[in-house]
């Protein structure tokens, strides 16, 4: 399937780089207002929607022992400190609580195609908004969180801390990743996960999942880790518009093809090619044990993301 950029022949409409978005050079001034933007939006959106849904969908490592305080009735007998219950004639249990730290991954495809949009967003930025929700959510629940962006290599690695700062040193490198790569390869990033990752973290893996030759290593970090697949693809990722001769170009290899898009045989080809990758995506997603989300580029993602995080808890 074509990344596409959309060229349309002057005499078929008057509108020409149909849905592709001018990637313009961000001041620095542009940038940290686009970063204080976010991270509005973020903390917004986190504290209101995602403060309990978060918590309980992720679990922590286990439960490490608090303090001893008196039995009350209804409290687990198994819990019972039978030491202390002696020493002061009265029984005592023990308090228990989750051991919440965890450590959340990003993995950002940040390859050529990921430049295309014809609707609100281009599917980078979607992504870009996206990632600010979740390294702010799990900055708010105490975790820590680092980011691997990728292409065809390993773009960028920025290791799992705490604290704010950090998650705005990560939203602003999702602003204004510049990949030296243009295509994508999914299964370097998993590997590159997949080493640097010492214990059981949360992966979000963020991508339209054009590549298609990572199901053996999915599988790998599917049984090690807690991975969530975040599919962003565009309405004309899936549909051509009926709008006479168009130039197709692949943004990741350059390749060019001109089709008609008032055919409906090309139409349902291309669809067709569409549906075929999703059910390759989901399959692979499944058989890894891992979950994968679909998300297009002018829906709301936060009841996406808030009904999977409800729907785990």
């Amino acid at each position: 399937m074509f990344k596409k950029k959309v060229t349309i022949q002057p005499n078929s409409v008057s509108t020409t780089d149909l849905g592709r978005i001018e990637d313009g050079v961000l001041t620095t001034a542009q940038i940290l207002q686009k970063v204080k933007e976010l991270e509005i939006k973020s903390k917004k959106i986190t504290t209101h929607l995602f403060t309990g849904e978060y918590h309980s969908a992720f679990k922590g490592k286990g439960m490490s022992f608090r303090e001893v305080r008196e039995y009350y009735a209804g409290d687990d007998v198994r819990f019972i400190d039978w030491n202390v219950s002696a020493r002061f004639s009265h029984p005592f249990t023990k308090v228990f609580e989750e051991e919440r730290e965890l450590t959340v991954y990003l993995l950002v495809d940040v390859s050529a195609s990921n430049m295309f949009g014809t609707v609100q967003n281009r599917k980078k930025d979607l992504i870009t908004e996206i990632g600010a929700v979740l390294a702010f959510s799990a900055i708010n629940n105490n975790d820590k969180v680092g980011a691997i962006f990728f292409s065809d290599k390993i773009e960028k690695y920025i290791a799992p801390k705490k604290g704010r700062k950090h998650a705005l040193y990560i939203v602003r490198e999702l602003l204004t990743a510049e990949p030296v790569g243009r295509t994508t390869k999914i299964e370097e990033a998993i590997r590159f996960f997949n080493k640097i990752s010492g214990r059981r973290s949360i992966a979000f893996l963020m991508s339209d999942f054009v590549d298609a030759v990572y199901e053996n290593d999915l599988k790998v970090i599917g049984g090690r880790h807690d991975v969530i697949g975040l599919r962003i693809y565009d309405k004309m990722d899936m549909q051509l518009p009926d709008a006479g001769l168009l130039q197709i170009e692949d943004l990741e290899t350059g390749k060019k093809q001109w089709i008609d898009s008032s055919d409906k045989m090309v139409q349902y080809n291309y669809q067709r090619a569409f549906l075929k990758q999703s059910e390759l995506s989901k399959n692979y997603f499944r058989k890894a044990g891992a979950d994968l989300l679909h998300i297009r580029t002018d829906e709301d993602y936060v009841k996406v993301l808030q009904k999977f995080f409800i729907k785990r808890s």
